[in-house]
C-alpha cells in the first residue's frame, strides 16, 4: 500500500494523463493545420490562378516584400514542425507514463504549467538553473 502511495506521488494518474492527452491532441491538431497552411505559402509559387486557393500573407505587390514573407512563412513553419514533434513526443510520455516528470530533478511538473506548455520536460526551477549553467 505505500509503494502505491509513492507511485501517485512520482507520476500524475491515469485520469490526470487523460486529460492532458485531450488538451495536447486538441493543440496538435491546431498545430498541423496551422503547419499544412504555412507551407502552402511557402511553396505558393506566386500565380493567381483561379484555382489558387492557397491562404497567403502576402500583402504587398512587390516582389522583394513577397519574398520575405515566404522567409517569415517558412521560419513559422520549422517552428510549428518543431512544436508539434514536441506535442507527439508528449503523446509518448503519457503512454509511458512519463508525462509531466521532469527531466532534471525528477519532480512532477506543476499542472498548471503543463496546461501552459503542455510538452514541457521541465519545471520552471530547473529550466531557470539550466539556462544559467548555458545548457537549455
Amino acid at each position: 500500500m505505500e509503494k502505491t502511495d509513492q507511485t501517485a506521488k512520482t507520476r500524475y494518474s491515469d485520469a490526470e494523463l487523460a486529460e492532458f492527452k485531450a488538451i495536447i491532441e486538441e493543440k496538435l491538431a491546431k498545430a498541423k493545420a496551422e503547419y499544412n497552411t504555412l507551407r502552402q505559402v511557402v511553396m505558393h509559387n506566386g500565380t493567381n490562378d483561379i484555382e489558387d486557393t492557397t491562404p497567403s500573407f502576402r500583402t504587398v505587390e512587390d516582389d522583394g516584400a513577397f519574398q520575405l514573407s515566404k522567409e517569415e512563412a517558412s521560419q513559422m513553419a520549422q517552428r510549428q514542425y518543431k512544436f508539434i514533434q514536441n506535442l507527439e513526443a508528449a503523446l509518448v510520455r503519457i503512454e509511458n507514463k512519463t508525462y509531466g516528470i521532469c527531466r532534471v530533478t525528477g519532480q512532477l511538473i506543476p499542472k498548471e504549467r503543463l496546461r501552459l506548455v503542455p510538452h514541457a520536460t521541465l519545471t520552471v526551477e530547473a529550466k531557470e538553473m539550466l539556462a544559467k549553467q548555458g545548457k537549455n
